[in-house]
């Protein structure tokens, strides 16, 4: 009833066009900019999951994982969108951005309603999930984690633990938007550590984030999950920068 009340009093608008919603709605994305979400298309790396250039290649590997393996085994999104700030076009780029750099913390329900029915990698797979951390600087500045409220989700749907503990920046490092891959890795070099190594010993993790650029962050948080004995690291993320 007080649902109704609040929306009857103000009315919803969606996150993503800002078309009005119905009163009773409790979703906070219409069903348009829903089915206009779009997903990572085929055939894409096998490892990182980008698609690949050459659709006719029998290799099922990118070229840059092939040069350098990366430490994740997978690395999936839900969907794609554009790497260039000024294009706010696409439901979850706009979403993303104005929740991250507009400090909308309201918007994270809008987000997970974002990652849509089945997810590429099952959280009911994986033994953990496991957010990629902020610095303590970033997150008082931000107020919130976009990457910790996408992995309480998706643990949510798959009844499995999220563990907001044991992965920690130690590092704090300067803004990546301009660099490439190997300066990202550069920059990223023990920026992460395991604070409770027992916690992730011999557990299968899936590490959420919101966006993957280069995949530089995931490497390296994956390097750091495996040194402490985890077993095996994939990565999901809501959107892929391409």
């Amino acid at each position: 009833m007080l649902h109704y009340l609040v929306n009857f009093l103000y009315p919803p608008r969606c996150a993503g066009c800002g078309a009005r919603l119905s009163v009773d709605a409790a979703a906070r994305v219409c069903a348009p900019c829903l089915a206009g979400i779009e997903p990572i298309p085929a055939p894409f790396c096998a490892v990182c999951g980008i698609p690949l250039e050459d659709a006719g290649t029998d290799s099922r590997w990118c070229d840059d994982c092939v040069e350098a393996p990366p430490h994740f085994g997978r690395a999936r999104a839900v969907a794609r969108y554009s790497s260039r700030a000024e294009d706010d076009s696409g439901t979850v780029a706009s979403i993303i951005r104005r929740h991250k750099y507009g400090l909308d913390q309201s918007l994270a329900h809008a987000l997970a309603e974002c990652l849509g029915g089945e997810l590429p990698l099952p959280a009911a797979d994986y033994d953990l999930v496991i957010p990629v951390p902020l610095h303590s600087s970033r997150l008082r500045w931000r107020g919130f984690n976009q990457a910790a409220m996408l992995a309480i989700a998706v643990a949510r749907r798959g009844g499995r633990t999220v563990d907001l503990k044991s992965l920690v920046r130690v590092r704090a490092t300067p803004p990546q938007t301009m660099q490439n891959q190997r300066d990202r890795r550069d920059n990223l070099r023990d920026a992460f550590a395991v604070r409770r190594p027992a916690r992730v010993a011999n557990r299968i993790v899936l590490l959420i984030d919101d966006v993957m650029t280069t995949g530089a962050t995931a490497d390296e948080c994956a390097r750091t999950l495996l040194a402490a004995g985890a077993r095996r690291v994939d990565v999901l993320t809501l959107a892929r920068a391409l």
